[in-house]
């Protein structure tokens, strides 16, 4: 096999995945999915951010990356227990990585994980609402 067909097949793979990641992407969207950005480890750089798509599924809320190979959820969301610590505006270092006029919400699970979520004006609104239509008697300390 020459070089040539070793370009060709690499080119070949290449325009192939960039084409699922883009339908994946519609696919998700399409379904009434918002652009979120995501990241696990809370790290000062700005850096580890992961851009995706969020859905409300009753009482979670599912994530999954754009450029993922995975055809579930890369990340499960439980409202139980799952609290706002701090808000804030991204860095200059993080918007790379976040939808248009996003807002960072630092945030715990009841498993004692911490993670950071990224969104525009209009999916804040439609989380915050969702988290705020929890079930009567459990608390919300971050709306007083």
């Amino acid at each position: 096999m020459g070089i040539a067909e070793v370009v060709g097949v690499v080119l070949f793979v290449a325009v192939v995945l960039l084409a699922y990641f883009a339908w994946r992407r519609i696919r998700l969207l399409r379904a009434g999915g918002v652009h979120v950005a995501l990241r696990s480890r809370l790290d000062v750089s700005g850096r580890g951010w992961h851009l995706g798509v969020g859905h409300y599924r009753g009482d979670t809320f599912v994530w999954s990356r754009v450029l993922s190979l995975r055809t579930g959820p890369d990340r499960v969301i439980d409202r139980d227990g799952f609290e706002i610590d701090d808000r804030r505006e991204p860095t200059a270092s993080e918007t790379y990585a976040m939808p248009t006029g996003a807002v960072v919400l630092r945030c715990s699970g009841a498993k004692g994980e911490s993670v950071e979520i990224a969104m525009g004006p209009d999916a804040l609104t439609g989380f915050l609402s969702w988290l705020e239509s929890a079930p009567p008697g459990r608390s919300i300390p971050w709306a007083s």
